[in-house]
């Protein structure tokens, strides 16, 4: 028997989860012997419904909403008994693209075939997990502006928030420390990538596999205006780690530091101050996945 619960989180996708949720708990309900159905009006519902399912012993946690609500699943099925699914109804839905779940059609396949996977997850030093990347610098700041914005959607909210934040573009300090050594640098972003993507689908950790108990680690070193410029089309591709000003690294830690006042970023949500140290945790989540 498959006794699943279905996390909804309604205002995601300014109101597609809530939209969708009938539709999606009726085709889960095909799939799995018994469903729960919760709705998280707020974060601090929806972390709580979210441990609550776990610890009723659900074999399931299916999330309906961004990757917000799925960070917020994340800290309640790591290293647990429950796997975590996710039917995409956000803005950037980074996490459900990694899973191959585009629709809930793709969830219902994957628990049918009764698939689990396990996965990779970061787990920052404040107790905060992450399963798709880490940032500060130009990113972060980036992302606290793309989160106030209301208009527009999708990825071109993140691409609006990055021009808007080159006018205050500025390098500063950064310590970078992993079990190979310590590196410092004037930075203009970082990125720790369990997954490639953020921010709506850009690979800025391109070759980052949340299987083979590494992060990948992007750094931008101090560049110009007019460089950051002309280096923005190559992210959308990846080719952005072939720059002169790129640096990229593999590691099991990092350690963030410097005199720089950044903010850490993970699964686009505010994680704290630098510094800060965040550590890959082999196969500390199961996942359904197509």
């Amino acid at each position: 028997m498959t006794h699943a619960a279905l996390l909804v989180c309604p205002t995601s996708g300014k109101g597609k989860a809530a939209r969708m949720a009938g539709t999606v708990a009726a085709s889960l309900r095909d799939a799995v012997d018994r469903l729960d159905l919760h709705v998280g009006y707020s974060a601090g519902d929806t972390a709580r419904l979210a441990r609550k399912a776990v610890a009723d012993g659900v074999d399931v946690l299916v999330v309906l909403g961004g990757d917000g609500g799925a960070h917020l699943g994340v800290q309640a099925c790591a290293e647990s008994g429950t796997a975590l699914a996710v039917v995409p109804a956000g803005t950037g839905n980074d996490l459900a693209a990694v899973l191959g779940t585009a629709t809930v059609a793709d969830v219902v396949t994957a628990l049918r075939s009764g698939s689990r996977t396990p996965f990779d997850l970061g787990l920052v030093s404040n107790g905060t997990w992450f399963a798709t990347v880490l940032c500060a610098g130009f990113d972060s700041a980036v992302n606290e502006r793309a989160n106030a914005m209301r208009w527009p959607a999708g990825p071109r909210r993140y691409d609006l928030a990055i021009l808007a934040e080159l006018a205050a573009l500025r390098s500063l300090p950064l310590v970078v420390e992993t079990e190979h050594g310590v590196e410092e640098l004037d930075a203009t972003l970082v990125a720790v990538g369990n997954t490639p993507n953020y921010g709506g689908g850009i690979p800025i950790c391109p070759d980052a596999d949340p299987a083979d108990g590494l992060f990948d680690v992007t750094v931008v070193t101090a560049v110009s205006r007019t460089a950051l410029v002309r280096m923005l089309p190559t992210l959308r591709t990846g080719g952005h780690v072939e720059h002169v000003a790129v640096r990229t690294l593999r590691a099991k830690s990092v350690r963030l530091a410097g005199d720089n006042g950044w903010v850490g970023y993970a699964d686009g949500e505010r994680v704290e101050e630098l510094p800060l140290t965040a550590e890959c945790r082999p196969g500390a989540l199961t996942v359904v996945s197509a």
